[in-house]
């Protein structure tokens, strides 16, 4: 795997990976930015949700569940002296499907949790980690109706 960040001016960066994929960052404009792309350390916490987010559809997929749809919130604290990695994290997901099973899923993020994602336990390793889960069976919404 590769990536690179070349500069572009003031506190901007192009983000280019191996992918071929590419996202702009900056600072914020008290640092010297020009607020003209997300922020590195915000760059982190999506890399977790994505990448916790695609275990857990991945999981449940593979568990035969229907999962229509998945949404993985993070908040994080951050310490306050250099270097100011995260602290505490917390991920909140919602998980919708038809018929889905509460069991499945909490299994899923709990495996995501502890064995597939890279990003969680890295991050795992400075960081208090909890999470939320809320699964919304879109059968019983359709017959509450």
């Amino acid at each position: 795997m590769k990536a690179r960040a070349r500069w572009v001016e003031g506190m901007a960066f192009m983000g280019e990976a191996g992918s071929g994929h590419a996202v702009m960052m900056d600072g914020a404009p008290e640092y010297g930015g020009r607020n003209i792309g997300i922020r590195p350390m915000e760059m982190l916490l999506i890399g977790l949700a994505g990448c916790t987010g695609f275990d857990v559809v991945s999981i449940l997929k593979k568990g035969r569940e229907n999962v229509t749809g998945c949404e993985v919130e993070v908040e994080a604290e951050r310490a306050t002296e250099d270097p100011k990695v995260f602290t505490k994290i917390r991920l909140s997901y919602r998980v919708t499907g038809r018929g889905l099973s509460h069991a499945k899923a909490e299994r899923a993020v709990t495996l995501s949790k502890e064995k597939y994602c890279s990003a969680s336990i890295m991050l795992g390793a400075t960081a208090e980690m909890s999470y939320t889960l809320d699964v919304v069976d879109e059968l019983q919404q359709v017959a509450a109706e």
